[in-house]
């Protein structure tokens, strides 16, 4: 399964470790690996400008329009779909 991430961008599901909300970003730990991931070229701003939610993968960090709880729960809808 896929997640659509918004801007026509999906990552495939098994790739994701963690959707955090970008006003989270504040905090120093979060702060300082965003920084560090800018600065090896790893982040891939799909929001248009209008970040809310930053997504990392197994080797890269998206930013996106879409809201961390509404990007959750279509991981959580697909998971359990999938075990259906």
């Amino acid at each position: 399964m896929f997640l659509h991430l918004g801007a026509d961008m999906v990552v495939p599901l098994r790739d994701v470790i963690s959707i955090t909300d970008l006003k989270s970003k504040r905090s120093g730990i979060n702060k300082e690996f965003i920084k560090k991931m800018r600065d090896e070229k790893k982040v891939f701003d799909v929001s248009e400008n209008d970040p809310k939610s930053f997504i990392i993968t197994t080797n890269k960090v998206y930013l996106s329009a879409i809201s961390s709880l509404t990007l959750k729960k279509r991981a959580i809808d697909f998971h359990i779909y999938e075990n259906i």
